[in-house]
């Protein structure tokens, strides 16, 4: 599968707002934000959050948008060392292809310009996804229980995290 990794820029907008939309339409309890509400983001909106995110695109020979992930960082003095990766998405005619894992790997050598460490949150179900980030070198620290309530029931997530100053097999 051919594929490039870029970052997405205010250009992007619509390609961005078609494949969060399906990520939260598709897998409502892989994340806080609700399809509905994002529907309602005014273009303004989404290009805000372009600016203000890192948003890693896999952007196929077609120029659509097979995957997503986002890094976000703080820059509060005591917690400016931790950076989180968010929204990760591919979909799912791309999923096994390889697509996550590079997306993933992208975005940790650009958080290693700016962190000792990135953290995530993953649904304690999806499998696959923990399998990939355990084989990236993150570890579980922690779940939440109850963190989401959706379609009637309650989600716990698993907090994971990778050092980056550390060899991803010694993370403690």
């Amino acid at each position: 599968m051919s594929f490039v990794i870029r970052r997405l820029g205010s250009q992007d907008r619509d390609a961005y707002r078609a494949i969060r939309h399906k990520a939260l339409s598709d897998h409502p309890e892989a994340f806080v934000s609700t399809a509905e509400a994002f529907a309602r983001k005014s273009d303004a909106e989404l290009v805000q959050t372009l600016d203000a995110l890192t948003i890693f695109a896999a952007v196929l020979p077609d120029g659509s948008v097979g995957g997503i992930n986002a890094f976000m960082r703080h820059d509060g003095a005591k917690e400016r060392h931790r950076g989180w990766m968010i929204q990760v998405y591919v979909r799912p005619e791309h999923r096994g292809t390889g697509m996550a894992q590079a997306l993933v790997e992208h975005l940790l050598e650009h958080a290693r310009a700016e962190v000792l460490q990135v953290h995530l949150g993953v649904w304690s179900e999806n499998l696959p996804a923990i399998r990939l980030y355990q084989r990236l070198g993150f570890k579980t620290y922690g779940t939440e229980p109850r963190y989401l309530f959706v379609n009637g029931r309650y989600i716990d997530e698993h907090l994971m995290v990778r050092f980056l100053d550390k060899a991803p097999g010694d993370q403690k």
